[in-house]
Parts: structure tokens; C-alpha cells; sequence
């Protein structure tokens, strides 16, 4: 007992009472993000448009595809997180899968954006295969990224700087993206067509998964490790659990499953919401370039929305903060459903608040790594992989749930894809774009109801660890 006691004792005394992070650290961290978001802004905002106007799929055949492919990526997340936590190499555990899972991300990122030479339910299958892989691919690298926070830092608000600095990035890339997509898509598909094409789609993502890997590797090399080997030789359980025991292990950590369902419900109004809003754009607004410019608003509110996280954090805690945005949100959808002909100026302005309130993501991986806490202090384990992946986990079925209820709906309203759209079918997409994710933002304040960790608890339940105290001795 008193070996263990003076092992506590020098863990404790060899992490820092007081943690700063530097720019370089915020920086090279927000790089991770990038590469995230340009490996995943095309599947996200275009890949339905792209397989229902270019491909030529039908709604039936996106609704299977985006069912199967992402509800295989969310089962693969666990399966990742659990790899990652039980990997040890001279570069960490999770840095590794930053340089070596982009390339083939990049890859598959092409292959995804490609017109096979083929008809039928072949054509299907290998759109299928091909959204896979890049699943896979991405899963790799974006779990480790994820997981990477927890091991970086080890204080509550210097975590959550490094999430705020990981939405800085999200929002910046977006903002870049949002304005150069649509025109280069334009630019790169065949003169005089009035919406990208076949050979802009694939230009484009060359282009786009060329460039991806670099931030990830810039991520990679400057966010070392720094307290791995701390944080896991305070552990209170060494044994190592298979996948379906970690995911046992990590169901009994309540904060965090709050955390999930409430991230669950909110990609469903975020992420489902902005796969669909192009036909919103395109179809009810009536131009294919103000895409660029509603991406754009949306994105450089998010810029603004991630900058006033610390503020708001600090003044409200994280989950005051995170029911703050998401109620702004959902007002926000409702007056888009209600406001249809408001005019452009209207439109942006209520885009613009949506998009500061989609900062609100930054919050949800704060709240990750303090529940993270609270599992090693309640179970005496410590899994940042899986723990990570979990927050993924929602997040992928919630874009499973929409991308194959999505198209299907659009379907059912009585869109028609390349024609001029009758007012019942405006109608319809107008509210699946907006009123269902309304209703379902309300439903997403409801976990936070249960969740209860204020910055004294985490604070309190962090000095125990130091201590080398969990529940469990009490």
C-alpha cells in the first residue's frame, strides 16, 4: 500500500498545479481540425447532391448507401478507439495514425467523388465500397485527433482552449471552403454549365485531398504526448479489456453517455440539417452560387461563435453555455421554416446566428474530457480512445439517421431532381431542412438535464486523482 501511495504522491507532483497552453500547442492543434474538415466537407455538404443529380442514383439507393456506410463508421469508431488506446510506439498512442491514416483518406476521398463507368446495382455497390473506405480512413485519423486533447493537456480550461482552438480551425477552413467551393467546382467542370459536374466533382477532390494531409502531419509533429504515461500510471485498473468489455466498461460512465445522446440530437439538427441545405439553396432560394454565399455567413459566424467560447464557458460553465446556443439555434430553424420568403438580407441574418450558435460543437468535446475525468475517478480506468469515439459515435449514427431519412424525405415532398421544383415541393424541403431539426434541437436539451458536472466537480474529482483517490475508495 505505501508503494502505491508514494507512486500517487510523484504522479501527482509531476503533473503541473498550474497549465498553460501556448499558441504553437492551440495552433498546431487546430491544424488536426483542418484536415478533418477538408476531408469531410465534400462528403458532408455535397456527396447526396453529387450521387442523386450526377451519379444518377436513386433516393432508395443514397438512403442504403448512407445507412450502411455510416452506420458501419459509427460501430468502427468504438472498434478504432479501442485500437488506439491499446497502441504504444515511441510517437504515443494516437500521433502515429495522424501521418499515417491521411494518405489513405486521400485516396478514398477520390474515389468517393468519381463516376464509375457502370449501371445498375453494380454502380451502387462500388459507391458503396468507396464511401466505406473513406469512413474507415477517416475514422483512423480523426479518433486519434480527438483523442490526442486528453493527453496534451491535462487542466479542465486548458482543454477546453484546445477545443475552441480546434473550432477556430473548423471555422476558418470553413469559411475558406464555403467561398471557394461552389465557384471552383464551377470553374473546373466542363465551360457554360450552370452546376458543377462530373469533372468538376473529381478536379476538385484532387485538389482537395492532395492539400488534406498536410495539416494533419502539421498536427501531428507539434502536439506531442505530454501526458500519457502521467495520466495512465495513475491508473487504478491495469488490466486490458477486449472491444466489448472497454465498451461495457465506458456504458457505466453516465456524464459521458449524457454528453453522446445530447451530441446525438444536435448532429441531427447540425450536421443532417447542412447535408441537405443545398437543395434548400439551390431549389427554394433558386441559385446554385448562393451556396457560396450562405456557407459563408454560416461559417464566419462560427469563426466569431468559437472566439467568444472561452467567454461564454467561463460565464455561464459548459453546459449553461452549450442549452444557451442550442435554444438560439432552434429559434433560429423556426424562423427559417417560417420566414421562407423573407428575402436573401433576412435569410443570411437568421444563418448568420445559426452559425454562431454551431460553435456549440466546440463545447461537446470540453465536456468529453471532463467526463473522461470522471470516468477514471468513478471506474478507475482511463480509455481516451474509446471515450473519444463515442462522442464520434453519436455524431455518425445521427448523420447514418439523416442521410438515409434525408433523401428519402425529399423524395416524399415531391422533389425532382434537375427541374423546377412545384410550390408543394418547396414547401416540403423548406421543412425538412428546417422544421424537423427544429423539433429534434428542442428534444437535444433534454440529457443535459442529468448532466452534472459543474467546474467545482471537475476541479474536486481531478485533485483526487492526483491524489491517487477514486469513488470507489471512499
Amino acid at each position: 500500500m505505501s508503494d502505491v501511495s508514494t507512486s500517487a504522491t510523484n504522479n501527482a507532483a509531476a503533473a503541473p498545479k498550474i497549465e498553460k497552453a501556448g499558441p504553437k500547442l492551440a495552433v498546431g492543434y487546430a491544424f488536426g481540425e483542418i484536415g478533418c474538415q477538408m476531408s469531410w466537407y465534400m462528403i458532408n455538404n455535397y456527396l447526396t447532391l453529387f450521387y442523386r443529380d450526377i451519379v444518377g442514383l436513386s433516393a432508395s439507393a443514397i438512403s442504403l448507401i448512407m445507412l450502411i456506410a455510416r452506420v458501419w463508421d459509427a460501430i468502427n469508431d468504438p472498434m478504432m478507439g479501442t485500437i488506439a488506446d491499446r497502441t504504444n510506439t515511441r510517437w504515443g498512442r494516437f500521433r502515429p495514425y495522424l501521418f499515417f491514416a491521411p494518405p489513405f483518406l486521400a485516396i478514398f476521398n477520390i474515389l468517393t467523388f468519381t463516376v464509375w463507368p457502370m449501371e445498375g446495382t453494380t454502380k451502387v455497390v462500388v459507391c458503396l465500397l468507396c464511401y466505406i473506405g473513406t469512413g474507415m480512413a477517416y475514422t483512423a485519423a480523426s479518433i486519434a485527433y480527438q483523442a490526442l486533447q486528453n493527453v496534451v493537456a491535462i487542466d479542465s480550461k486548458v482543454r477546453m482552449l484546445l477545443a475552441t482552438s480546434r473550432n477556430v480551425g473548423s471555422s476558418i477552413i470553413g469559411i475558406i471552403l464555403s467561398a471557394t467551393a461552389a465557384p471552383l467546382l464551377l470553374k473546373l467542370s466542363h465551360p457554360g454549365v450552370e452546376a458543377a459536374d462530373a469533372q468538376g466533382y473529381f478536379r476538385f477532390a484532387i485538389i482537395m485531398a492532395v492539400i488534406m494531409m498536410i495539416p494533419f502531419w502539421i498536427c501531428g509533429a507539434i502536439c506531442k504526448e505530454k501526458y500519457t504515461e502521467h495520466l495512465h500510471s495513475n491508473k487504478g485498473k491495469t488490466e486490458k479489456l477486449g472491444f466489448l468489455a472497454s465498451l461495457r466498461e465506458i456504458a457505466k460512465n453516465d456524464q459521458l453517455l449524457m454528453v453522446v445522446l445530447a451530441t446525438f440530437l444536435g448532429a441531427i439538427c447540425v450536421s443532417g440539417r447542412m447535408g441537405l441545405l443545398t437543395f434548400y439553396i439551390i431549389y427554394v432560394v433558386g441559385d446554385f452560387m448562393h451556396i457560396a454565399t450562405f456557407f459563408t455567413v454560416m461559417t464566419v459566424a462560427q469563426l466569431i461563435g468559437s472566439l467568444l467560447l472561452p467567454w461564454g464557458t467561463s460565464k455561464f460553465t459548459k453546459k449553461g453555455y452549450l442549452i444557451i446556443l442550442q435554444m438560439l439555434m432552434n429559434i433560429g430553424f423556426l424562423a427559417m421554416f417560417l420566414l421562407p420568403n423573407a428575402g436573401i438580407p433576412v435569410l443570411l441574418g437568421i444563418s448568420f446566428v445559426c452559425g454562431l450558435c454551431n460553435s456549440a460543437s466546440g463545447i461537446c468535446y470540453g465536456l468529453v474530457g471532463d467526463s473522461l475525468e470522471y470516468g477514471d475517478w468513478k471506474l478507475g480506468r482511463r480509455q481516451e480512445g474509446v471515450a473519444a469515439s463515442m462522442l464520434s459515435f453519436g455524431v455518425k449514427i445521427a448523420t447514418a439517421v439523416c442521410g438515409a431519412a434525408g433523401i428519402l424525405l425529399l423524395d416524399a415532398v415531391g422533389y425532382v431532381p434537375n427541374a423546377e421544383q412545384t410550390e408543394a415541393a418547396r414547401q416540403g424541403i423548406n421543412a425538412v431542412v428546417n422544421l424537423i431539426p427544429f423539433v429534434i434541437g428542442v428534444l437535444s436539451l433534454v440529457p443535459m438535464i442529468w448532466y452534472k458536472l459543474t467546474p467545482e466537480k471537475v476541479e474536486e474529482i481531478r485533485t483526487d486523482l492526483e491524489n491517487g483517490k477514486r469513488a470507489y475508495d471512499r
